[in-house]
């Protein structure tokens, strides 16, 4: 049976190294943008979000693109500041509301310094937030998957975002083994940005690297499937000459050169596995595991991880927003409000 409805002023946040999610009580609505902020003359804010992603690597030397988070971690808590700030005079101006409270997604697998700096982000802004707690992402990523967390299964959750990859085994609402390691869909498109200039000779930015991967990156591929979606071409600028240039970009080729990160997927997978109980071990062989983030989208990749392990491997619709989603459970019903806790002080 459901819980009470908490306040209503409440709002969930997802500080996502490439997309920020924020959840609004009020309207029931998320906002989702990218988590990336362009700063005039090294103080003046000029755009942020979705704008300010649309000047990435196009802008003049007196304007700075600032990604704030970086490996799933605050790099930069005063910009930090200074975007949810931007954000949540943006997700608020309809309602009106001036104060509310807040429960942020942190990471597990970090010091609890990195977690108060997640906290520390709306308590040192300039919203006066009533209440601030902070939930594990992993407990927040079950509960949107809706996993019963009162039962004493254990259920693997996979996470792969932009940055980084969280994989967690979750039992009776709490984390059993978790680990962070430093990949994620960046990686791939910097291995592609490497193998189109090594075998086309052109340059390309990081969102050209980007729609190659949307298009023809591909977990599993043969080369006995080749069609015409199988090209992709796209602008750069020519290695040799220094000219724009265009090319035609081949789905084999791409799927050759990223295929170091799909193993070492794997590989990290099959070290939690072994790090964890054998009674839960046998709960996660019945279940299977869940594949969420924004990167779990990867053409194939929940068939490639299924012949590697052996194990069902559970996908969802929007894996991206499967934080966020937990996170707006978590704050609206009083059933989840154990799951909620305030984060050490810090202390130097």
């Amino acid at each position: 049976m459901k819980g009470q409805i908490m306040s209503r002023s409440v709002f969930g946040i997802d500080f996502g190294t490439s997309t920020i999610k924020i959840y609004n009580g009020l309207t029931k609505t998320v906002i989702t943008e990218k988590d990336i902020i362009a700063i005039k003359n090294k103080t003046q804010l000029f755009e942020f979000g979705d704008e300010a992603l649309k000047m990435y690597e196009k802008t003049p030397p007196n304007i700075n693109i600032i990604f704030p988070i970086k490996y799933g971690v605050i790099a930069d808590l005063k910009n930090m500041k200074l975007l949810f700030e931007s954000f949540y005079k943006k997700i608020t101006k309809a309602s009106g509301s001036k104060m509310g409270r807040f429960c942020i997604a942190v990471p597990t697998d970090i010091t609890e310094v990195e977690k108060r700096a997640f906290y520390d982000v709306v308590a040192k802004s300039d919203i006066k937030a009533r209440e601030i707690k902070i939930v594990e992402k992993p407990i927040a990523d079950a509960v949107g998957l809706q996993i019963d967390m009162n039962s004493q299964k254990g259920n693997l959750i996979v996470n792969i975002g932009a940055d980084t990859t969280e994989i967690s085994v979750i039992s009776m609402g709490g984390i059993v083994v978790s680990r962070i390691i430093k990949l994620g869909g960046n990686n791939i498109d910097q291995m592609i940005c490497d193998v189109v200039k090594r075998r086309y000779n052109i340059y390309i930015g990081l969102r050209t690297a980007e729609k190659i991967k949307i298009a023809l990156a591909d977990a599993i591929y043969s080369e006995d499937e080749n069609n015409e979606d199988d090209i992709l071409y796209v602008f750069g600028r020519n290695v040799i000459t220094g000219l724009p240039s265009e090319r035609a970009v081949a789905k084999d080729t791409i799927c050759e050169a990223i295929k170091p990160f799909f193993d070492e997927m794997v590989d990290s997978i099959k070290t939690i596995l072994e790090r964890t109980p054998p009674e839960l071990s046998a709960d996660i062989l019945e279940t299977g595991m869940y594949l969420t983030g924004g990167s779990a989208s990867i053409r194939n990749l929940d068939k490639l991880i299924a012949q590697e392990t052996d194990l069902k491997v559970n996908t969802v619709k929007n894996p991206e927003a499967s934080v966020i989603r937990g996170i707006s459970l978590i704050v609206s019903d009083s059933q989840y409000k154990k799951l909620m806790y305030e984060p050490k002080q810090s202390s130097f």
